[in-house]
């Protein structure tokens, strides 16, 4: 298992415009394959860095995931939008293995 962290610089008086892209990553992203964990907009601290965390099993799932993403409908939009209204500054993609599994054994009775 792979899980993709998506490290955003937004800007900050475009908060709103990228909660509605997370939004609509939201819809498609479980739908084209990947296992969303979630999208996280500044709250407090930083105004402008901002999340996004999937799983999948692999990267060769990661590439045929991101084939069906690109020819999904909400996808295609969803990046268009983000271009159209430029909301997103810089964006970093890095892919971690969890190092820590299985923690559930390591709590012992």
């Amino acid at each position: 298992m792979i899980t993709c962290f998506i490290r955003y610089e937004i800007d900050p008086y475009k908060k709103d415009a990228f909660i509605e892209y997370a939004r609509n990553w939201g819809q498609a992203i479980p739908r084209c394959g990947a296992d969303l964990v979630g999208y996280f907009a500044p709250h407090e601290g930083s105004v402008s860095t901002a999340y996004g965390i999937y799983h999948l099993p692999d990267l060769a799932s990661y590439e045929a995931y991101r084939a069906r993403l690109k020819d999904d409908p909400l996808g295609r939009e969803n990046y268009e939008f983000s271009q159209r209204e430029k909301f997103i500054l810089r964006e970093e993609r890095q892919f971690l293995k969890i190092a820590s599994t299985p923690h559930t054994e390591l709590i012992k009775p």
